[in-house]
């Protein structure tokens, strides 16, 4: 990995790019986590190799094309790729994983985007499933940007410290945004729940309603 430190401007986007992509498109991510590519893409842009905002664009683009990719080859190979050898030692991994997909659907999608066994497998679940894609793609597209951008600047805020930054970036810092992702999409369910209820139920008593009671009253 600090050899991607070392390489052209071109070279460093192209090799970034693609460890994002093979993560979730490949399953690489069971080798090399996806957030230590990013954190890293974030240290070559501080270091004025390149622009940062273009290396979040490339981070970013390489996550969803590579959820994408993984979403088709486990819609055409689903339980082929599920039997894969490389699946055997996580199997109890692979099931919360699956349990989770079925549990909360497209949020699954988002939040496992920062876990990362969730992020390598989540794509080929939901292809294996038949979640409807532009459903998918709209998650996928979500847990990408925010993942992508904050990843990167991570990296680029980090600096030469980014060997500490990559250790814990998969675990702490991953569970923080992943908590914060959890306690906005619960607000936002609840806020849901409580609009739908008053198209269903009528308007609430209030005091429109109590204003129309006593205008005979008031003459």
């Amino acid at each position: 990995m600090d050899s991607v430190l070392n390489v052209s401007p071109a070279l460093a986007l192209t090799l970034v790019g693609l460890l994002v992509f093979a993560e979730d498109a490949l399953f690489v991510g069971f080798v090399i986590p996806g957030e230590t590519a990013a954190v890293l893409g974030g240290v070559v842009a501080s270091r004025g190799h390149v622009q940062l905002w273009l290396m979040m664009a490339l981070v970013v683009l390489a996550a969803i094309i590579g959820d994408t990719v993984g979403y088709e080859i486990g819609k055409h190979f689903g339980p082929r790729v599920l039997n894969l050898m490389v699946m055997d030692r996580r199997r109890a991994k692979l099931e919360k994983a699956q349990d989770f997909l079925r549990r909360r659907g497209g949020s699954a999608v988002f939040l496992g985007r920062f876990v990362a066994f969730f992020r390598a497998v989540m794509p080929a679940l939901a292809g294996t499933s038949r979640m409807h894609y532009p459903r998918f793609l709209a998650f996928n597209a979500a847990g990408g940007l925010v993942w992508g951008v904050g990843f990167v600047l991570l990296g680029f805020l980090a600096g030469n410290s980014y060997e500490v930054v990559a250790k814990i970036a998969g675990r702490d810092i991953a569970v923080i945004i992943a908590l914060a992702a959890v306690a906005a999409l619960v607000i936002w369910r609840v806020r849901k729940s409580r609009r739908g209820r008053r198209r269903t139920g009528g308007p609430p008593a209030g005091p429109q309603n109590h204003s129309v009671d006593d205008a005979p009253e008031a003459r």
